[in-house]
């Protein structure tokens, strides 16, 4: 199993914005475990947690929004601007013992 984290660091008053898109974005998507916003640590950051069986599990699920225009489309309308929201980000994967 792995757990990646998508993390942003967000402009000031922008993190409960950001966390509120990736919420309604990722609605319905089975491998989301939660989204995070900071309370202690570096400040404005959000972190976006999903869950896959395994790395290949990672790369298919990109695979599989890329060949469903709509749901590209949909995606690309609920996280429209959100570019605007952020300075820098990254990610991590791990894997689960």
């Amino acid at each position: 199993m792995i757990i990646v984290h998508d993390i942003f660091i967000c402009k000031p008053g922008n993190a409960s914005k950001l966390a509120k898109k990736f919420k309604e974005a990722m609605a319905g998507d089975s491998n989301l475990v939660n989204i995070l916003t900071d309370m202690t640590g570096q400040y404005n950051r959000v972190v976006m947690v999903t869950q896959y069986e395994n790395l290949t599990a990672y790369e298919q699920s990109w695979e599989k929004m890329k060949a469903n225009p709509e749901a590209m489309k949909k995606m690309n309308e609920a996280m429209a601007g959100y570019h605007e929201m952020y300075l820098t980000g990254s990610r991590e994967i791990y894997q689960t013992w």
